[in-house]
């Protein structure tokens, strides 16, 4: 079977609503079923999915998915957010700068975009429109941001990138750092922009201010102390050297655990199976197209697919500048109707090879890489952020899409930046 009838029955595949785990386990077959000779036959995509999957490293991502379930039932994003909203609320958008700041440090916790949007979304997009904020930019604002749950570490992507390309994991997260930063500053500019437009309640947004700040500032530093230091934990046994990636995501369970029922009490012991069973709704899809998307990775290595996509871009294209345009258009509409684990592991393989020809620096694409996915969270038709912050207030995912497209449109200045200025990524990692 050639490699374009096999891209295109993917494709229709996935045109025609099938799941992404059904449609990667159908392609992965099909190569051996059609050529008995080929080697990828049933026998070998099993023990391929399953081998493939038999990972330390993976170990991390249901950790992180657990972890960032029990913050948010236990209201860690409601902390986060007193404390910088104490801080930024008496300025122009101080209170969207606050939200994009609070996703921020929540992305440092669950390694995930749409955890993020539910958590920091459910709680604050009710405060800015009691505030007077237009409720489909608040939401924008929330989906968008909720893209740096990706981007800063622990990042469940970066693990992925890792698993596929060999790269060290607490390296692809250092890189992650300084470009998580960049692009919630470039927001903030935006929600800047937007509020000096659109105006502000500046009476409703100083009387809530001004409640934050009678508790005085030891109060609310002392009531968001716990949720404040759940990333200095987490990274700070990372980068340290005193745990693994995947040893931190354990810890990190424990610590939620420990703050959610013992310090905040915001989290019943009774409750806690259903945050088990949350957390197995998220994860086993996840699992399951992880494992499938292994196999395919395999398959198409099998059939030379990275070769010769590699030498067809390198033949068609020339110079670093003009092939990293095409590699970025390219990622972005994968964005657009993948979902990102599968996307992360199917085109790393393919896609590794022709950027590190012509000297991109690995972990420097796994930063773009990312991103790109990044902002496939929120644009259509998959856009899963649309769908979490939409299910949070019953608003359109088409308008809210329309009202994060000028959000977009920083976040891919952003991505130029990151993908032109390599030591953005670097800085910190070289």
């Amino acid at each position: 079977m050639s490699i374009l009838t096999v891209f295109a029955i993917f494709v229709i595949c996935l045109m025609i609503s099938i799941p992404i785990g059904i449609t990667l386990t159908l392609v992965t077959l099909l190569p051996g079923a059609f050529d008995p000779s080929f080697t990828a036959g049933g026998t070998y995509v099993i023990r391929s999915m399953l081998g493939g999957i038999d990972s330390f490293p993976l170990l991390a991502v249901p950790m992180f998915v657990l972890s960032g379930t029990i913050m948010a039932k236990g209201g860690i994003s409601k902390k986060l957010f007193d404390v910088f909203s104490y801080f930024l609320g008496g300025l122009t958008a101080g209170l969207p700068c606050a939200v994009i700041v609070t996703c921020l440090f929540f992305g440092a916790i669950s390694g995930s975009g749409p955890a993020t949007v539910a958590a920091v979304g459910s709680m604050t997009i009710p405060i800015l429109t009691s505030l007077g904020y237009d409720k489909p930019f608040s939401t924008a604002i929330v989906a968008v941001a909720g893209g740096l749950g990706v981007i800063i570490p622990p990042s469940i992507p970066f693990i992925m990138f890792g698993t596929a390309s060999g790269e060290s994991v607490s390296d692809l997260f250092i890189a992650g750092i300084i470009p998580g930063i960049l692009i919630s500053v470039l927001l903030m500019v935006y929600a800047v922009y937007y509020c000096k437009k659109n105006g502000e309640d500046r009476e409703k947004i100083n009387e809530t201010v001004g409640a934050l700040k009678e508790k005085g500032f030891l109060r609310v530093f002392r009531d968001s102390f716990f949720a404040l230091l759940t990333p200095v934990i987490i990274l700070g046994c990372i980068y340290s050297g005193a745990a693994s990636p995947t040893e931190a995501a354990v810890i990190s369970v424990f610590y939620a655990l420990i703050v959610s029922l013992f310090i905040y009490r915001t989290i019943k012991p009774s409750e806690i199976i259903s945050v088990f069973a949350e957390t197995l709704r998220t994860y086993a899809p996840i699992l399951f197209i992880l494992a499938a998307s292994m196999a395919f990775s395999r398959v198409l290595t099998l059939m030379q697919v990275p070769q010769i996509i590699s030498a067809w871009i390198l033949s068609t294209f020339s110079g670093k500048f003009i092939i990293l345009i095409v590699i970025n258009i390219f990622l972005l509409l994968v964005g657009m109707v993948m979902d990102t684990t599968p996307a992360i592991l199917i085109l790393t393989p393919i896609l590794l090879p022709i950027t590190t020809a012509v000297g991109v620096d690995p972990v420097h694409f796994g930063v773009i890489m990312v991103v790109n996915l990044a902002i496939g969270f929120v644009t259509p038709p998959i856009g899963v952020n649309l769908f979490v912050a939409s299910s949070l207030t019953k608003i359109p995912v088409m308008e809210i899409s329309k009202k994060s497209l000028p959000m977009l449109g920083y976040f891919i200045i952003a991505l130029l930046i990151i993908t032109y200025i390599p030591i953005v990524s670097l800085l910190l990692v070289r």
